[in-house]
């Protein structure tokens, strides 16, 4: 699909038929998207439901739960998840952070994706935790990213990793918006050893307020997909009031608009939901990065599906098809051939 085939982006938004099939029997009640305490208190049993549901590690992952500090010295948890057998071409360092809005999640959010990467690409994962909001506003959630990583670059032999076949950072929705942020910092702060890709996974870029005038005719989600599952703009203004960015400031928030570009950033893996207000964040940052600043991108688009839908409906279709191009990107991203065999691409029961 061409990006500037404006009528197959708007045509991503029709619901996916399986998902209202699904929607129309389960008649789930809707959250109340105005108190963002309550919202919080409501999550956690589907977050420990999910954790449970993963499980042990497989045979060929080990996980290690550890800890970083922060630049004002606190201690926040991170897990690591290595092979169990050294890769004899080099293991990978990938660096995660959960997604949530700011407000919710762990670095369990990602340790099914961590996991597969260990399994189909040998590599090294680490995923990390970060101040959450209400109680930590920003930019403490973007500060505490950047400390993660740098905390990783400087441990990844210890762990047995090799960053010099592979350093990506990554992450879902408000962690994919970390991802991006340090992905910048990386590069002005000249990061050792640097980056050699960024994965972004329904990420949250560009602020509507801050839409740059060229852009405007192609930042159409927003308004289209007000009403979507899962986040309608109603659950972004909970999120975005809970977490008070400066929606101005380029640098630890709207990557979209950083003040020194785009330019040498690193290639660039994303996967776009159809049905989602940020769907056009994602699309117009791929088209700047490959055309106006020569950077390598890949994308896959999920028509008709909601924002972060293999999470929170990992039975589809389309979910099972989200996992398996998860490590197809990845793989392009390393310039590594994945080896599926071990992998978990099919719904895990339980997670719903």
């Amino acid at each position: 699909m061409s990006y500037t085939d404006r009528e197959s982006i708007l045509a991503t938004a029709s619901i996916d038929p399986e998902l209202q099939e699904f929607l129309a029997k389960a008649n789930l009640p809707l959250p109340n998207f105005n108190d963002i305490a309550a919202f919080k208190r409501i999550s956690l049993p589907r977050t420990e439901a999910s954790r449970k549901a993963l499980g042990a590690p497989p045979a060929g992952v080990k996980q290690t739960d550890l800890q970083y500090t922060t630049e004002d010295s606190s201690k926040l948890r991170a897990k690591l998840y290595q092979p169990t057998i050294p890769t004899p071409t080099g293991s990978p360092l990938i660096v995660l952070f959960h997604g949530g809005g700011f407000c919710t999640g762990e670095p369990e959010g990602e340790e099914q994706t961590a996991r597969n990467f260990v399994l189909a690409f040998g590599a090294t994962c680490i995923s990390a935790a970060y101040r959450l909001a209400p109680e930590f506003k920003f930019p403490y959630a973007s500060k505490d990213a950047w400390d993660a990583l740098r905390w990783a670059a400087v441990n990844a032999i210890s762990w047995g990793a090799d960053p010099s076949v592979g350093f990506v950072v990554g992450g879902t929705s408000s962690g994919a918006n970390l991802a991006a942020a340090v992905a910048h910092l990386a590069r002005d702060e000249k990061l050792s050893p640097p980056l050699t890709g960024q994965y972004l996974a329904a990420p949250m870029l560009l602020p509507s307020s801050k839409v740059p005038e060229k852009y405007k005719k192609w930042f159409l989600s927003f308004e289209q997909n007000r009403e979507a599952a899962v986040l309608p703009v109603a659950a972004i203004d909970m999120f975005t009031t809970a977490y008070g960015p400066d929606e101005a400031d380029g640098v630890f928030y709207a990557s979209f608009n950083h003040p020194r570009g785009h330019a040498d950033l690193p290639p660039t893996l994303l996967q776009i939901d159809g049905m989602d207000p940020l769907r056009d964040d994602a699309l117009i940052y791929e088209r700047v990065l490959r055309e106006e600043n020569g950077i390598r991108t890949k994308f896959y688009l999920y028509p008709g599906l909601p924002h972060a839908h293999w999470a929170f409906f990992p039975f589809l279709k389309g979910s099972e098809k989200f996992r398996k191009e998860q490590i197809e990107g990845m793989g392009w991203l390393l310039g590594k051939e994945p080896d599926y065999s071990q992998a978990q691409t099919k719904p895990i029961a339980g997670v719903a």
